[in-house]
């Protein structure tokens, strides 16, 4: 779980006589993960693409734009298509048709938007009143329509020069104008200096139609209507032939795409005149399934060596490679064949090597290739191995990016950790149950791997939530799971856990406050542990200064935290939240009226001995020693980090008392609650008379809107509804990110880097067009 799936180095020798049927066979099995030829070996060349491969990544690209123009998706394959032998051709006919109907709805497009832009012009001619026709024309008359200050407009012309007389036109508001010049000279030279914006006068229309500016208004109206009836007819014919090429559209592509990754193939390869070698990476256990495959494809015409094993030594550490013995002329030896070594066969046998590869190709791979010089720098690619329940939390670890071959993957701790810290803040039955449901939604209903994964995420969220919920004892807020289970069935006073939002439950709250300090200090130093393993693979001493130094100096610290050395100076919550009632610590100077409420469960901690505290800040001084020759002096400013990254984990305690205060709010303004002894109770049987009656010591909090009235009834159920509602996105939004923060944040950044090669085998699983 922890490491990716071993993954073995594979050569493929053969000749090119057969080279067409290891490609056909190769990229059925679907297993292989080509890696590059980087023209390293001497006499060799990266092969030439299969014949047609232009054509069918030309048509590939084609398929796809019709697809994009007519909108095709994956639900307009309602039934798998039988297409035809002659696929280019109907292609054409498909890509003639909707061209045609793409090119008349640009058109329509541009010409409706020229008609919008026409309305939006012609509005200010509305506002002016004044007919088209006579707005131009004149033979003594210079006319500007457009935008200014009358005012000024009427000083620029009076000291125009060959302005005889004007006179403006204005609408109510003043902004748009009609100006009349008498006799016809240019005055825009004038009109610019006004800051007047003219605007181009449209031409009246034809005889017999109206001039005014509202008829050329409804002769744009009924333009654009029409045109928009033509737009229409063309949208819904495109959409019947999405209806009706849609499906074919999708199996084309998946045929085409399957072409072009079979014809393109050889450009991964190694070849010579006659011989080819190819080199890729698939899971160790599917070797023997690719070496019989090709075997019962070519039969002795390819030699298949498994070239290395990426796998790690007995401390887990990941190794360079691991040479596989018995193959002929060396592991992986490209020469077996001219050398005169025998292959081990499929099936456990042995052929001799001279007849692994005929046609002259022995000679010709002998020219260059070699067992020890892989044919390119690809490392073995990732598969995350995580059994089923952890795979949906691989979609947080990628996030970041995918492990490498060599770092741990820590999915698997994301699956253990991140649940139940987002359980733990949120901790209610009910909010439970429905992100359990959100997830089992997205799990079951959706297609999108991403979705489909986080779905995952809530279901295991969700579960942890409903966990919690019942060991609090809550569900929606209201404490009835405690009274019917706990109190009810069980005969315990109270639900086992409380979250510490009452002043009587304070003793919780700090309880949760070292919880979470302590799961931090773990999870911290999880991630420092990881980090050393991977480093100590490289260089021990770059591990101890890296990662051992931070390890030493955060345990060191914390466990001086935990410890009574100094204890005066250090909060009582750290000896009482876990200490007995009535055994206050001597070194604290409380009563035990004072401490009562601050012990959450009696297990007698008092803190450790204050030798332990003695011993850490030791073993943290050996650490921050080793921190100052890693890192210098920066390490003196560094090295409260190992404060920090911990005081972090306060947040997931913050959390809870966060949205238990949102939960209690609500029903508070729903129902009311009273406060008594230092507990607070909702008014969930009884009204707020009732309650001082029974309880003459208690006081009213809030008498809650369900006993106020039917308005406020009403408006109670709203409140209750939305603020639950609220409650629960937010719970995604703050729980949910504050998790995933210390995951990314507190723990991956410990060790983890990420940036593997996914495993992409050569090979097309198709859905539409069926088998090649």
């Amino acid at each position: 779980m922890l490491r990716p799936e071993k993954m073995g180095r594979v050569s493929v020798t053969g000749s090119k006589a057969v080279l067409n049927d290891v490609v056909e066979t190769a990229h059925d099995l679907n297993l292989l993960h080509l890696s590059d030829y980087d023209g390293g070996w001497e006499g060799f060349e990266p092969g030439s693409p299969q014949e047609g491969a232009d054509s069918a990544s030309d048509a590939l690209v084609t398929v796809r734009s019709l697809q994009s123009i007519l909108g095709v998706d994956e639900t307009d394959a309602e039934s798998r298509p039988v297409l035809p032998d002659d696929l280019h051709a109907e292609i054409e006919e498909v890509r003639t048709q909707v061209n045609e109907l793409d090119d008349r709805r640009d058109e329509l497009d541009d010409e409706l938007r020229g008609v919008e832009e026409e309305l939006e012009t012609i509005r200010p001619f509305v506002e002016l009143g004044i007919d088209l026709d006579l707005l131009g024309g004149y033979e003594n008359l210079s006319v500007a329509v457009g935008e200014g200050d009358e005012a000024a407009v009427r000083e620029a012309m009076v000291e125009q020069p060959g302005v005889d007389s004007h006179e403006t036109f204005a609408v109510d508001d003043g902004e748009t104008l009609a100006v009349f010049a008498y006799p016809a000279v240019d005055i825009s030279d004038a009109l610019v200096g006004a800051q007047f914006t003219a605007y181009e006068v449209p031409e009246p229309g034809t005889a017999g139609e109206d001039v005014s500016p509202e008829g050329y208004v409804d002769r744009l109206e009924q333009r654009r209507r029409e045109l928009t009836s033509k737009l229409e007819t063309v949208e819904d014919r495109l959409e019947d032939l999405r209806v009706e090429v849609g499906g074919f559209l999708l199996a084309a592509e998946e045929r085409l795409a399957v072409q072009v990754q079979k014809a393109e193939a050889p450009l991964s390869f190694a070849t010579t005149e006659n011989a080819f070698v190819a080199e890729g990476w698939l899971p160790y256990d599917e070797y023997v399934d690719l070496a019989e495959g090709l075997q019962e494809a070519v039969g002795d015409h390819v030699d298949v060596d498994l070239v290395e094993v990426a796998e790690y030594d007995e401390d887990g550490r990941p190794t360079d490679s691991e040479e596989i013995a018995g193959g002929a002329g060396g592991v992986g030896d490209p020469t077996a064949a001219a050398d005169g070594g025998d292959e081990v066969a499929a099936d456990g046998g042995s052929a001799p090597a001279s007849e692994v590869v005929t046609d002259g190709a022995g000679a010709d791979v002998a020219d260059g290739a070699g067992a020890d010089v892989a044919m390119g720098a690809t490392g073995p690619p990732v598969i995350q191995n995580n059994p089923a329940p952890v795979r949906p939390f691989e979609a947080l670890t990628n996030v970041i990016n995918l492990p490498k071959y060599d770092e741990f993957d820590p999915t698997v701790i994301v699956f253990l950790t991140f649940p139940a810290f987002f359980g733990f803040m949120i901790g209610d039955l009910g909010y439970g149950l429905l992100y359990m449901a959100i997830g089992g939604v997205l799990y079951t209903q959706v297609e999108g791997e991403v979705l489909k994964s986080l779905g995952g995420v809530a279901l295991w969220a969700g579960g942890f939530t409903a966990l919690f919920g019942i060991f609090y004892g809550e569900i929606f807020g209201l404490h009835t799971v405690s009274t019917v289970l706990w109190e009810g069935v069980v005969g315990l006073k109270s639900a086992p856990m409380h979250k510490g939002l009452q002043p009587a439950d304070l003793g919780y709250a700090q309880a949760w406050m070292m919880l979470v300090l302590t799961l931090g200090v773990l999870h911290v130093g999880l991630g420092y542990v990881f980090g050393f393993i991977e480093e100590a693979g490289h260089s021990l001493k770059e591990a101890v200064l890296e990662h051992a130094s931070w390890a030493l100096l955060m345990f060191g610290v914390w466990v001086w935290v935990f410890s009574r050395h100094l204890a005066a100076a250090k909060p009582d919550f750290l000896y009482l939240a876990f200490n007995e009632v009535g055994a206050t610590p001597a070194f604290l100077d409380l009563s035990e009226a004072a401490t009562e409420t601050q012990v959450a469960y009696e297990f007698g901690f008092a803190g450790l001995p204050e030798v332990v505290g003695l011993a850490a800040l030791g073993v943290a001084a050996v650490g921050f020693v080793l921190l100052v020759a890693a890192e210098g002096g920066i390490a003196f400013l560094e090295s409260l980090n190992v404060l920090v990254n911990v005081l972090s984990y306060a947040r997931i305690a913050a959390v809870l008392l966060a949205k238990a205060g949102m939960a209690f709010v609500v029903n508070l303004l729903f129902f009311g609650a009273y406060r008594d002894k230092g507990e607070f109770h909702f008014l969930l049987t009884e009204g707020p008379q009732e309650a001082l009656a029974a309880h003459p010591d208690a006081t009213i909090m809030f008498p809650g809107l369900i006993h106020s009235g039917v308005a406020a009834v009403v408006l109670g159920f709203v409140v209750l509804v939305v603020g639950h509602l609220l409650v629960l996105v937010l719970g995604i939004t703050s729980a949910g990110l504050q998790a995933v923060r210390l995951e990314y944040v507190e723990f991956f950044q410990k060790f983890y880097e990420g940036g593997g090669d996914e495993y992409e085998p050569f090979g097309y699983e198709t859905r539409f067009a069926g088998d090649d």
